[in-house]
């Protein structure tokens, strides 16, 4: 964002220790990007863990139809009606996602790291990651209700309405304590990605033009934005 605003020949000029805008930014970030780096490694680990069980117990399910399959034709009993539909349907979205979000967070454990890659192609694929985990806990809870209906809907319905009651609770839990997250994270790579108003020079006035305030100025550049005040303090102040 400030490169953007800054004249052309400041872009590439050197300070008195020999280095560029974008070799200083570097140097005073290595232990963010290393903090980073080990953050995003464990959290992609961690999820890739809930991910792979999730995709074990619903492939387990799809082979262990509830009901059991008939002898002769090996159809499912239950196959015409509709929450053995609903069963079906889930489970092949709990299993599709849940395989989904393994890529995922794989490709955030074992990737090269670049700096570029912090500002788009990471968090990305981490709110990917956490939105198709997400489809695949609510689809296991249907599959879990569904088989429940199917099981206790001829004697017993109010365990299966209990049941499915219950298995909502995961899921509102996750939405829950991992909302905030995902906002900030998706708010902070796309939301922030230019604290600077493109075609407005806030570092540099006209002449003519009244003179920003120190107070104005800061307004203006952050806007509430923290990734723009140490690029900012880095390429301005020690260029």
């Amino acid at each position: 964002a400030v490169k953007d605003v800054v004249p052309p020949k400041l872009r590439d000029a050197k300070n008195n220790k020999g280095l560029t805008p974008k070799a200083l930014f570097s140097k005073e970030h290595e232990e963010l990007k290393r903090n980073g780096e080990t953050w995003m490694k464990d959290t992609a680990s961690s999820c890739m863990i809930v991910a792979t069980l999730i995709a074990t117990i619903v492939f387990a399910a799809a082979i262990t139809v509830p009901g059991g399959n008939k002898e002769d034709t090996g159809l499912p009993f239950f196959r015409q009606k509709a929450s053995f539909k609903i069963f079906a349907v889930s489970n092949v979205i709990s299993l599709v996602a849940s395989s989904v979000s393994i890529v995922n967070f794989l490709s955030i454990v074992a990737p090269r790291y670049a700096e570029e890659d912090f500002l788009r192609l990471l968090p990305t694929k981490l709110l990917v990651g956490f939105a198709t985990l997400f489809v695949a806990i609510a689809a296991m809870m249907v599959v879990f209700s569904a088989t429940s209906y199917i099981v206790f809907e001829d004697g017993s319905l109010w365990i299966a309405i209990l049941a499915t009651v219950i298995s909502s609770m995961p899921v509102i839990l996750f939405v829950k304590q991992h909302f905030r997250f995902f906002y900030d994270v998706l708010r902070s790579t796309y939301a922030s990605h230019y604290p600077i108003p493109k075609g407005k020079t806030g570092l540099f006035h006209k002449a003519g033009e009244t003179k920003t305030t120190k107070h104005q100025w800061k307004s203006k550049l952050f806007n509430g934005s923290n990734l723009a005040i140490p690029l900012t303090s880095s390429c301005s102040t020690n260029v």
